[in-house]
């Protein structure tokens, strides 16, 4: 009989406040409790955290919702909102995928893929219909919401794009005259700015899909970010060294270049105003203006937010005018012995510093720079109506959300030496994960409790509800245990100290000097009366649990207190990395730097093994539950087993990609069977489960991005947990799913043939398209969609054949009436006796819209005569039209250049092209008829509408608000 291991899932994952590869989005709701108007919140914060989306209550620190796809285990990259609808959100992934939410349930629209690389910006227009999406694939892909689909790609950047944003001039409305009415213009007078590392910005005609400006942004390196004004008239760009780039936009002349594209001027929408410096020298990470201030927050990748003003227009000229005294008693002072005419020159002086001329260092000065918990990796305005601050959003790198409360300026402070704004920091979210990489995971006797250890801090979790229950400061720990009786956890440190800390009252109980070099590992005795501890000063040194009577100070009442007294040393020649009891308390086994494996007896701390055989050092060790077998990792990527009785290795297991951290068997296992499974993690990003008797890797679990520190298996292997560099600290949970080994190498190598039959779908498609045109289809093969193609084509194969089998048996019948009917294909008949038109629709009607042009390409050419035989019946049926129409016209623009020399589709297609007509022309007659319909009632609504006046208050004369009512039935 086959041998089934039990499969591990992924389950839970916890620690992450923010991830550093996202940006932050703030949004207004939760501001006002119920019943209230005034603002009594600080509004959710929406972030990416790995592959999850998280929204957060910035004032209480609460998590309130999580977006994950279980199909992508890609980091969210970017995130944007819709202006229009502002519960719909655009998330873009590491896997060039992008996917847009509705935060109201949660849940998935419409699934994008056309990137090759990792989303780096995405930007809705102002009606939210579509979304341009740019990547590390140097293209930028715009996206229509409504029809779900990618409309074309732009290519004309050599670097990965940093900032988008879609710009629609505004009409001006405001004409006096006899000719005075509204300009009407084209909605699909929409423009794109665009900047990207090879320093360019460009502007691009959306509805004429072509870049009608490039301007070099940045004179020394790459462009790094961008920030449009909300108005719209200018925009910032970043580089390099600090510096900052403003530029001016003329939106007037911009929309009337939608006009002038044939003809021979050259317009220049986009002009250099001036560069400014920041205070910081480091890259310039991102932009943002506040929609109702003038303020800009500008920051790079340090500890600090920079705060600049626009200048209003009064306080420009005031500047100016005394630049100009400052010019004029200069000019006195050196031309007093020269008989000049000092009133024509300051004349000329006035008109060569006018406001509209002025330098944009005299516009945009610097206002306050803000210091943050962490460097700083995404920042935003939270914009809280009646607020008296200005209030700033910030995520770090170090796992935190910051919100900051900074003083508006005050009135007459314009000289340079007033003191700088006050700001404070109002929220942050930071309970719910560690600053710095956790080194060290334990868990409790029940498995119910989590203790997490970092530098700096030591957290302990509720395992099933992922809620952290303490915060706790310690030194920079590297390893950790909980004692027996699970109400004290003990911490081992860099600096040698042993640290006690009690759960219950959140307290530091005792700190000794337990070594002189860092204290790498920490184990309890079996017996749960002593614990070892081992150090890189190479000395192993064991330690009874005591209880002595602390005087209590200020009175005469004495207390318990847990103290720690040394009983034995173990010297040895080097570090000690590791080391590690026997269940049966019998062997102590310590793994030093010189890449071997010593096994001491416990009583007598007398050498039993010297095992060799890593070429690098050992990191972990683990034993099994009936003392026999040992598993050892190593920096050299691999894990030995070796037996205790001879100290013989029984087998090197390699599967590992890069140095195994940890290493560790079931520690109570439920049967015999499992007593020598295995787990293993390593900074490949992977946890791997292990048969060690058999010498067989069972699974493969994948969902860190990034190395993994440490690893705990609970008592009886029920789950595992993990903690990464990426702060995520995540649970694998045993299902009751069996798994087979030979499906699961099977299934290992089906993904190796989808991953590298995905990238050369990928570059067939970009040798096609051909890399130097700058506008191409918006398009790009995966696995989904190549499958889909296959089922498109198998329906129209057993479609087309049962069509004809039906055709036929219908001229028989017309012949003989009382003719069976034809034995058709078992699968119609399973599916409800459908018929072949219906099922080739419904096949065509199932996959996703956003994935139907992709599945269309799959198709050859020679298929296609059988799918216009199904288009020719679904336009006489008029089956749906909107989809029927879709797949024609992409197919139309796909083959044309086929189509038009096939003498065999003419005729076929002038059949469709008459039925199509009629039918569109009927759609259109109801769709007006029904439009005129709307119009009317509209007009009943409006002409019989009631308006009356109620108070609010008592008093009309006190100036209190009215509140309308109008009457529609």
């Amino acid at each position: 009989m086959v041998k089934s291991y039990s499969k591990y899932e992924h389950s839970q994952t916890f620690g992450v406040v923010a991830s550093a590869f996202s940006n932050v989005v703030w949004t207004s709701d939760g501001l006002s409790s119920q019943g209230s108007g005034r603002p009594s919140g600080a509004g959710h914060a929406y972030v990416g955290a790995n592959e999850e989306v998280l929204c957060w209550d910035v004032k209480k620190g609460e998590l309130l919702s999580r977006w994950r796809d279980a199909n992508c285990i890609d980091e969210v990259t970017a995130i944007s909102r819709s202006g229009a609808d502002k519960d719909v959100f655009a998330v873009g992934y590491g896997d060039g995928s992008i996917r847009i939410w509705d935060a109201r349930t949660a849940t998935i629209i419409i699934t994008f893929n056309g990137h090759k690389s990792a989303v780096t910006t995405l930007a809705f227009d102002a009606s939210g219909v579509r979304l341009a999406s740019g990547a590390k694939d140097t293209n930028i892909i715009i996206w229509d919401l409504v029809a779900e689909v990618g409309l074309f790609k732009l290519r004309g950047h050599k670097g990965q794009i940093t900032g988008l944003h879609f710009i629609q001039p505004k009409i001006d409305t405001n004409n006096e005259g006899d000719d005075a009415f509204p300009v009407e213009t084209d909605a699909d007078q929409v423009f794109l700015l665009s900047t990207a590392k090879d320093a360019l910005i460009k502007i691009w005609d959306v509805a004429a899909q072509h870049c009608i400006e490039t301007h070099v942004a940045q004179a020394n390196g790459e462009c790094w970010a961008l920030g449009v004004s909300p108005d719209g008239s200018g925009c910032i760009t970043a580089g390099n060294d600090g510096e900052l780039k403003v530029w001016s936009l003329d939106l007037e002349g911009l929309r009337r270049s939608a006009s002038q594209i044939g003809e021979s001027t050259e317009n220049c929408s986009l002009r250099e105003r001036g560069v400014l410096y920041r205070q910081g020298k480091d890259r310039t990470l991102s932009i943002s203006f506040h929609d109702r201030a003038d303020y800009i927050a500008v920051h790079g990748s340090e500890k600090a937010i920079e705060i600049w003003r626009v200048r209003t227009e009064g306080e420009i000229q005031k500047s100016l005018a005394r630049k100009r005294k400052r010019r004029r008693e200069k000019t006195a002072a050196a031309n007093a012995d020269l008989d000049m005419d000092l009133d024509e020159q300051m004349n000329d002086d006035d008109k060569k510093t006018e406001l509209a001329n002025a330098e944009i260092g005299e516009v945009i000065v610097p206002y306050v720079s803000v210091r943050t918990g962490g460097k700083i990796r995404s920042s935003t305005w939270m914009d809280v109506r009646g607020h008296k601050k200005l209030q700033l959003l910030a995520t770090t790198s170090n796992n935190l959300i910051e919100a900051y409360d900074i003083s508006y300026k005050g009135k007459g402070k314009t000289s340079k030496s007033d003191e700088p704004p006050e700001y404070t920091r109002a929220y942050s979210v930071d309970l719910a994960g560690h600053r710095t990489d956790v080194r060290a995971l334990a868990l409790s006797s029940d498995d119910r409790m989590l203790a997490s250890a970092s530098s700096g801090s030591l957290k302990i979790w509720n395992v099933r509800t992922q809620s952290c229950l303490r915060t706790l400061d310690c030194g920079y720990a590297l390893c950790c245990s909980f004692l027996p009786g699970d109400k004290i956890v003990i911490i081992g440190t860099k600096e040698g100290e042993l640290e006690l800390f009690d759960i219950a009252s959140s307290t530091l109980i005792d700190r000794l000097q337990a070594h002189e070099g860092s204290i790498w590992t920490l184990n309890v005795h079996p017996d749960g009366r002593s614990v070892v501890s081992g150090s890189a000063d190479r000395s192993v040194k064991f330690w009874n649990f005591e209880i002595v009577q602390q005087e209590i100070p200020g009175t005469k009442r004495t207390a318990p207190r847990l103290r720690l007294v040394q009983s034995r040393v173990l010297k040895v020649s080097e570090d000690i990395l590791n080391l590690c009891f026997s269940p049966d308390s019998r062997l102590l086994a310590v793994s030093t730097l010189d890449n071997t494996v010593k096994v001491f007896f416990v009583d007598s701390l007398k050498l039993f093994l010297n095992l060799y055989g890593h070429s690098l050092p050992v990191l972990n060790m683990s034993i099994s539950s009936d003392s026999k077998l040992m598993a050892t990792c190593s920096a050299d990527k691999t894990i030995r087993l070796w037996g205790l009785d001879f100290g013989d290795c029984h087998k090197a297991l390699s599967g590992h990609k890069e140095n195994i951290m940890q290493v560790s068997f079931i520690p109570h296992p439920m049967s015999k069977d499992e007593g020598h499974f295995f787990f293993s993690a390593s900074k490949d990003r992977t946890v791997m489960s292990w048969d060690g008797d058999k010498f067989e890797q069972i699974q493969k679990l994948k969902g860190h991005h990034d190395e993994i520190w440490a690893m705990v298996v609970s008592r009886t292997g029920e789950f595992v947990v993990t903690a990464s560099h990426d702060k995520s600290v995540r649970v694998w949970s045993q299902t009751d799913e069996p798994i087979f080994l030979e499906e699961e190498r099977e299934r290992e190598l089906e993904e190796l043939y989808e991953s590298t039959l995905a990238k050369s779908l990928g570059n067939d498609v970009d040798q096609a398209e051909g890399e130097n045109e700058e506008v191409a289809a918006a398009s790009k093969q995966t696995i989904s969609t190549l499958t889909a193609g296959e089922r498109i084509a198998e329906a129209l194969e057993l479609g087309i054949a049962d069509l004809e089998l039906i055709r036929a048996w219908e001229v028989q019948k017309a012949a003989k009436p009382n003719m069976a009917p034809p034995q058709r294909d078992p699968l119609f008949m399973a599916l409800g006796n459908v018929s072949a038109e219906r099922h080739v629709l419904n096949t065509l009607s199932k996959i996703p819209a956003a994935q139907l042009h992709d599945a269309l390409l799959v198709l050859p050419f020679a298929i296609l005569p059988v799918l216009f035989t199904f288009i020719a019946i679904w336009v006489r049926r008029q089956w749906n039209t909107a989809l029927v129409c879709r797949v024609l016209f992409f197919m139309l623009k796909t083959h044309q250049k086929q189509i038009v020399a096939s003498r065999e589709m003419k005729g076929l297609l002038e059949d469709v092209r008459a039925d199509l007509r009629q039918s569109l022309v009927g759609m259109k007659d109801v769709l007006g008829f029904n439009l005129a319909a709307l119009g009317f009632i509209c007009d009943r609504i409006e002409e019989a509408g009631i308006a009356r006046l109620e108070d609010v208050e008592a008093e009309e004369a006190k100036g209190k608000r009215k509140r309308v009512f109008v009457d529609i039935s």
